[in-house]
């Protein structure tokens, strides 16, 4: 349960918008699904890999954009998790499944149970190229449905054929599901969607709006067989309240640089539980925030091409390659041992889900 507003001594109604957003659990599809996903309310967390092609975030996009070269160092990862009794999910895009080096890379692993497979949908570097090449299309939920459909069949199959098996997890590229996403993921067997991203909001590039998402995993598509987990985000602070972050990050105030005065004096800030752009205490303030306010769910996200210098912004050198293992490892000691979490996975949570799903 989460604890009062009044327990937590927040100023006012607008303090109570930003932490009521986050809700300790949300009706949907018949039911109500809590925010936490161990019986004993212990936290619980799980780890995903957006495991995919290297690719200059600041270019153009490119069909023809096939580099895996950083899969040789996919250990640096696993090496961590499993130091932390984590099996993490790796979801891997069109390249990545379908390349003789990051399969050889991967498949031991997923073979031996010591992590999941999940797909990753890029639309630019996944066939049929039939699409303008453009910011709009990168979302896959943006195409027509049936290109939509196309793309995630082709990379379904592609998967199945150099995995041995079906994956039953997806996390769409950019986070960008659509209106028909769902359907296609029940269609294709699919059990568990990782695409939300709250509290971001990407209608900005054409993509969705997560910033009034709950954290809550949710029951999705036609059936309501599709278990909705987000990655784990919010706004934190003594008035963690949309409208004024909203207010903070327009055009004027940025160049004031108001997002950073407002998160220096602990009023608002936004933070997202990934080493790539937070440190290790930003991450552990988050889960620290979070936890106090009922939260029991937790989902640490990361960029393969991070695990080697100068695929993303994020890991440029050696130094912030260190950094970036260093600020991973820390968060999983603090998790498991001070806050005395506990690894989940994707699966594990939909199981729970269904044992205690009630009719509608």
């Amino acid at each position: 349960m989460m604890p009062s507003v009044s327990r937590m001594g927040l100023p006012g109604a607008r303090a109570q918008e930003g932490i009521l957003q986050q809700g300790a659990s949300f009706k949907t599809a018949g039911m109500m699904l809590p925010n936490h996903a161990a019986p004993d309310d212990r936290p619980a967390l799980i780890v995903v890999s957006d495991t995919e092609v290297e690719f200059d975030w600041a270019a153009p996009f490119d069909h023809r954009s096939f580099g895996v070269g950083h899969m040789r160092h996919i250990g640096r990862l696993q090496t961590i998790c499993e130091r932390w009794g984590i099996r993490p999910v790796y979801v891997v895009d069109y390249p990545i499944a379908c390349q003789a080096a990051s399969v050889a890379a991967l498949r031991p692993i997923i073979d031996d149970g010591r992590a999941l497979l999940g797909a990753h949908l890029h639309a630019w570097v996944t066939p049929p190229h039939e699409e303008t090449l453009d910011a709009h299309n990168s979302y896959a939920g943006n195409l027509p449905p049936a290109l939509e459909r196309a793309k995630l069949v082709a990379l379904t199959d592609c998967i199945a054929a150099h995995f041995g098996s079906r994956p039953e997890i997806y996390k769409a590229g950019r986070y960008g599901i659509g209106a028909s996403s769902h359907r296609f993921m029940e269609e294709l067997g699919f059990t568990v969607d990782l695409s939300p991203a709250p509290p971001f909001d990407y209608t900005a590039g054409g993509g969705p709006d997560f910033s009034r998402q709950p954290l809550a995993p949710s029951w999705a598509g036609p059936g309501g067989t599709v278990l909705s987990v987000p990655s784990t985000g919010a706004l934190v602070g003594s008035w963690p309240s949309r409208a004024l972050y909203r207010a903070a990050t327009a055009g004027p105030m940025t160049r004031l640089h108001a997002p950073g005065i407002l998160a220096r004096l602990g009023i608002v800030e936004r933070l997202k539980l990934t080493p790539e752009g937070h440190d290790a205490n930003e991450m552990i303030r988050l889960i620290r925030w979070l936890h106090a306010r009922g939260e029991r769910l937790f989902v640490m996200s990361l960029h393969s091409p991070s695990l080697e210098p100068g695929h993303t912004p994020y890991v440029r050198d050696e130094a912030d390659l260190a950094k970036f293992l260093k600020s991973i490892d820390d968060v999983l000691a603090f998790f498991m041992t001070t806050l005395g979490g506990r690894a989940t996975d994707p699966l594990a949570v939909r199981g729970t889900m269904v044992a205690g799903r009630q009719p509608g």
